[in-house]
């Protein structure tokens, strides 16, 4: 990542952090845009940069992606924001639906909306959706419904630009430690502790673990580089097993 600029939105927590420090690591100038600053220690950074940006407002991220453009020519996008909202389209609201399409799916298309016109030839764009795009838990439908949508648009983009030399891909994640994931585990765990759901649901992936959010990076970070140069398109599984597997026992 020698000399590379990239943006990634979402990066102040979970996959989004551990993909914007493995890309300051790997010599990438980095422009973190989120809601919340990460660590001052990481933002005092040379080479790094911190924006506020809520990805539904087109002004935030048009200045987000301005502001990475700052350092050159845009080479690398990580769209990495996303929220998770639980219930059926009959416990779900309007509001909540539409929340969570704005967050996990318009968001995607306006950082690729701004950021296009500004990338190299050569550049790349990672979105992360889910393995909930491809075979989905009960009571996720406006979640399963955004990131199926999330994976469509990295299709079309893929197509779209692969003339201009800029490739597009997802990484659908499994169960990844993550603020959000140990929300979740809150929201269920009834008499038991946070630790003890998350490990648990490491135990339903043939791995027998949830993934740490380097795992995940480690990937993208990939997809992102000159190593990639050939893979666009992709909807890339890192899920421990999980998609690979039938709930049959014998």
């Amino acid at each position: 990542m020698k000399s590379k600029n990239a943006i990634v939105f979402g990066g102040s927590s979970g996959i989004g952090l551990a993909t914007s420090q493995l890309l300051h690591e790997r010599g990438a100038n980095v422009t973190v845009a989120s809601l919340e600053k990460p660590a001052e220690e990481l933002c005092e950074q040379d080479r790094f940069a911190w924006v506020h940006c809520d990805v539904r407002e087109p002004r935030e991220v048009e200045a987000a992606i301005l502001k990475a453009t700052s350092a050159g020519p845009i080479d690398a996008v990580v769209y990495s924001a996303g929220i998770q909202r639980y219930g059926t389209v009959v416990d779900c609201t309007a509001d909540q639906w539409d929340l969570v399409q704005a967050v996990n799916v318009r968001g995607a298309f306006l950082a690729g909306h701004f950021a296009l016109p500004h990338m190299r030839r050569g550049g790349a764009i990672v979105n992360v959706s889910s393995v909930q795009a491809v075979a989905c838990q009960q009571g996720v439908a406006a979640y399963a419904a955004s990131k199926g949508a999330l994976d469509a648009l990295t299709r079309a983009m893929a197509l779209d630009h692969a003339a201009a030399g800029i490739r597009v891909n997802a990484v659908l994640p499994g169960t990844v430690d993550t603020p959000m994931v140990r929300s979740s585990a809150e929201l269920f765990r009834e008499d038991k502790t946070v630790d003890a759901v998350v490990a648990e649901w490491g135990r339903l992936h043939p791995l027998g673990r949830v993934a740490q959010p380097i795992e995940v990076a480690r990937v993208i970070v990939f997809l992102l580089s000159d190593e990639a140069s050939f893979v666009t398109g992709g909807m890339i599984t890192v899920d421990g097993g999980l998609l690979a597997q039938l709930s049959v026992r014998v």
